[in-house]
């Protein structure tokens, strides 16, 4: 219960919307269109904010569309053939078949075909007027409330990305200092299960790329979150680089697991570049959440890199050599992330 008050603390901007939307929205097809019943309206408004609010702009556009399409087609169908069970069946398939065929799909296409069922099974009132255009405006203007409920209460894109970017550099910190843990301990063990904690961040990875996408449009669109765009721009430019990150940390994990493994000699200090390395993540997470300049973070990262060259012995294996290449790698791809250029990247890691 905790949780989920914690999640519904969150979710005040929901509440706020959807208190707000359908009303707004029942109101201005009811008291301005006159339409006597305006039951689509509100329903096109729900479906926008709760499908919609998570999704990037053309999407929103093409649920918007797809609603709209379904009430259209479907009532000049019904105006045809009247309503019934097989009547329902023919106009879901021919709406569903006509917005594929105008490139609509996902939710779009499921809630096209949702209004046309809407239609099929509810009669319109008498002296409601034409029941296809009356619907069909309705459906346009609950979705047009649903986009500007959206913009004008839009989620806090700063908090969003944030959330997400820190749990990922938490956790890919955790994953380094695992490895690091292998290494002092000759454990290979301790490494294949940091091997399995960073396969297993791929889907925060794709969380994290989809937020990023959303967060910036509702940066870029909303004129509540225009301040928040600069920031906002700054943790989406990073995520490219955080999943190369996380993909170098794999392989780290796996070539320690088989130094190991294969009972190859530790080159000495190697465990301590890699601690060096979950330091600097930790200093970078700060840095991006508090739009510093990412100096510190630099150095540290440099000083990780600088480390493993050292502690590589002259008589190294393969997999040794592999591990401090991946130190570097990494650095390389957090300097990336805090706004280096390749010719910066190269001039400090020399």
């Amino acid at each position: 219960m905790t949780d989920r008050l914690r999640v519904l603390r969150r979710r005040w901007r929901t509440l706020l919307r959807l208190s707000l939307g359908p009303a707004t929205a029942y109101f201005f097809a009811t008291h301005v269109l006159d339409h006597r019943q305006a039951f689509f309206a509100p329903v096109a408004c729900v479906i926008v904010l709760i499908a919609g609010a998570g999704l990037r702009g053309r999407t929103s556009y093409e649920l918007v569309l797809g609603v709209s399409i379904g009430v259209l087609v479907g009532e000049l169908l019904i105006l045809g053939i009247g309503r019934g069970a097989w009547q329902m069946a023919l106009i879901v398939t021919l709406t569903v078949t006509i917005a594929t065929l105008l490139g609509l799909k996902g939710l779009a296409l499921t809630q096209a075909a949702n209004s046309s069922v809407l239609l099929a099974a509810v009669v319109p009132a008498m002296g409601a007027g034409n029941p296809a255009i009356t619907r069909f405006l309705d459906a346009l203007v609950g979705g047009a409330v649903g986009l500007a409920m959206i913009l004008l209460i839009p989620r806090n894109a700063v908090r969003d990305i944030d959330r997400e970017v820190q749990v990922f550099l938490n956790r890919l910190g955790g994953i380094l200092s695992r490895i690091a843990q292998s290494l002092r301990t000759i454990d290979a063990s301790l490494a294949d299960l940091a091997l399995q904690e960073a396969r297993s961040m791929q889907p925060l990875v794709e969380s994290m790329t989809s937020t990023a996408a959303n967060v910036s449009e509702i940066a870029r669109m909303s004129p509540m979150r225009w301040r928040q765009r600069e920031h906002v721009e700054t943790y989406v430019s990073t995520v490219h680089d955080l999943d190369n990150a996380v993909r170098d940390a794999r392989v780290m994990a796996r070539k320690a697991s088989a130094l190991l493994r294969h009972g190859e000699p530790v080159p000495a200090g190697m465990d301590q570049a890699i601690d060096a390395l979950a330091r600097a993540i930790g200093i970078f997470a700060d840095d991006l959440s508090e739009r510093d300049d990412f100096e510190e973070a630099r150095q540290q990262l440099v000083e990780a890199a600088r480390m493993a060259t050292a502690a590589l012995p002259e008589a190294m294996t393969m997999n040794s050599a592999a591990i401090a290449a991946q130190i570097r790698s990494l650095a390389a791809d957090l300097l990336y992330a805090s706004g280096y250029s390749r010719d910066e990247i190269d001039e400090r890691l020399e």
